[in-house]
């Protein structure tokens, strides 16, 4: 590196620029519809935001949510794992296109992901008459709103740890492997500490994700109110109906549920810095 090129440093007009840019971009489309959400939440007072979020349809709404959020990140959890250390570890024929599936979610849109669903377990298709002489419901039903979840949530695990293994390599399972260890002694004795802060950035992106999906599942929830919404979905509801201040209440929690994923996001991001830099001293 030339000597003279540290004591070069961008004009201060181009960093007030671009920094008055990312400021004003960001509080123009992040910080102030978060202000009018919260603001029109409370409009009508704390009884009331309350009282909005105690409805009974309101409460089946939250409870979907976490159903289908509680079922899909487990599901995904797994999958990522397993997905990323076959990736990440082994050579076989098709790798290239298993990463490609893996990215399909990101790729396609979320209601055309919903219609595949239908078009797959709906009465009129493939499996639907099948389902429905068996007994089983699978579209405007719990069941495919987790599916659904599952389908556009399915990356996120996977999308963390796979660029991390990588970079780790196979070196160390081999070394454990040699001294004896078994396969599953390996995996939680190694891998998994190894991976485990970008496991727990890649669960919070999946677990933010599920909760915030409106195009697939609406597409397979039918809008049944009380059985099949959740918590977008209702939002959407009491909007139309002009319900305005119970329905930034129920998207207030939504906003909550999000700012407090950011939080969690951000500390294990510095917890992970933190540990890097203690592993690099050491």
């Amino acid at each position: 590196m030339n000597r003279n090129s540290a004591h070069v440093s961008d004009p201060l007009w181009l960093k007030v620029t671009f920094i008055t840019f990312a400021v004003g971009f960001l509080t123009l489309l992040l910080v102030l519809p978060l202000y009018e959400i919260f603001t029109q939440a409370f409009a009508k007072g704390w009884s009331y935001y309350l009282e909005s979020l105690s409805d009974p349809i309101t409460y089946e709404a939250i409870k979907l949510t976490l159903i289908a959020a509680g079922v899909s990140v487990p599901l995904n959890l797994i999958f990522g794992v397993i997905a990323a250390y076959a990736v990440a570890k082994f050579d076989f024929w098709g790798k290239s296109f298993l990463v490609s599936l893996i990215d399909l979610p990101f790729a396609i849109s979320p209601v055309i992901s919903g219609l595949i669903y239908v078009l797959i377990f709906g009465l009129q298709g493939w499996l639907g008459g099948a389902l429905q002489s068996a007994g089983i419901k699978i579209i405007f039903a719990i069941p495919g709103i987790i599916l659904a979840t599952v389908f556009v949530t399915f990356p996120f695990v996977a999308r963390e740890l796979i660029p991390l293994m990588e970079e780790q390599g196979k070196s160390e399972e081999e070394a454990a492997l040699m001294l004896g260890a078994s396969p599953l002694k390996m995996f939680f004795m190694v891998t998994l500490p190894n991976i485990r802060w970008g496991l727990i950035y890649g669960v919070i992106l999946c677990n933010a994700r599920a909760m915030g999906e409106f195009g697939a599942v609406s597409v397979v929830s039918g809008h049944i109110r009380g059985e099949t919404n959740t918590m977008p979905l209702h939002v959407e509801i009491l909007y139309n109906e002009y319900n305005f201040t119970a329905a930034f209440a129920v998207a207030s929690l939504l906003a909550f549920l999000a700012l407090a994923t950011l939080l969690v996001k951000t500390a294990v991001e510095l917890k992970a810095k933190l540990a890097q830099k203690m592993n690099a001293e050491a």
